[in-house]
């Protein structure tokens, strides 16, 4: 597609692709501005379920404003295939960040709650608005330049209020970064993102992952029954009160977490 001109988009080159799309950088002719543009694949596309869900991401992305959160600034449809405008960041994904970390050498603690507070903040939006990410992974955060943090990809979001999209039952995310109450199917609400954070954060802080296993059942076994070791335990340079902060965004059930964003950012 490079080349191309979608409505009044010019695509410049591709920048990435994943479950539900690819992603170009684009020049907005009518704006004079880069942007990014998510395509949703045409074989997808033919699906009416899938265009809803790309039509929710829109929706539920559109209504959030805030500087930790990716704009969202059109969507449309092209030859069958539907496509989403975004605000282009420049810089890289969490993920990327802690994959180029030494091993055992996490991210500072300090830059760590900085990095975690900011997340905490858009999500704390997102869910003021009914908005439930349900994706919450290091895949999914970019760090721009000047190292500040955007949450994107609402493709998996869930409007709570509306539950028409997603069949009960269906597990949607990566199973590393779920809730035990979304790794079986069960109703989720902003708990489940604040077990997801609590992932994250603790993957930032030890460069490892809480929960590994070889196949999928025996790791929703360890989300669902066993307690991960503290993070203090793989770096002894992480204060206790940081593994006590942790812990409560990953107790298994949903009453003892953190009950919002905003116990987690107090």
């Amino acid at each position: 597609m490079i080349g191309q001109t979608i409505s009044h988009y010019k695509i410049l080159e591709k920048l990435g692709e994943g479950g539900m799309g690819v992603v170009y950088k684009a020049r907005d002719g009518r704006l004079d501005r880069l942007v990014a543009i998510k395509f949703l694949p045409s074989h997808l596309s033919a699906s009416p379920e899938n265009k809803a869900r790309f039509l929710q991401e829109a929706k539920a992305t559109a209504a959030l404003s805030h500087p930790n959160i990716l704009s969202v600034y059109d969507v449309g449809e092209s030859d069958g295939s539907m496509y989403l405008v975004l605000e282009l960041v420049e810089g890289q994904t969490l993920n990327s960040f802690i994959a180029n970390l030494k091993s055992g050498s996490g991210i500072p603690v300090r830059q760590a709650i900085a990095w975690i507070s900011e997340i905490s903040q858009g999500l704390k939006v997102a869910h003021e608005k009914n908005v439930i990410h349900r994706d919450v992974k290091p895949h999914n955060i970019m760090l721009t330049g000047s190292q500040q943090v955007k949450i994107m990809d609402f493709g998996l979001a869930k409007l709570s209020s509306d539950a028409s999209i997603t069949k009960a039952g269906t597990s949607l995310g990566t199973l590393s970064y779920m809730s035990p109450e979304q790794g079986q199917g069960l109703p989720v609400d902003q708990r489940s993102d604040i077990w997801s954070l609590g992932i994250v954060f603790y993957e930032m802080l030890t460069t490892e992952l809480p929960f590994k296993a070889d196949h999928a059942a025996g790791l929703s076994y360890l989300i669902i029954n066993e307690d991960p070791p503290a993070p203090s335990v793989l770096d002894l340079k992480i204060p206790h009160q940081i593994d006590a902060i942790v812990k409560k965004m990953l107790e298994k059930d949903p009453a003892k977490r953190y009950q919002s964003m905003s116990e987690v950012l107090q």
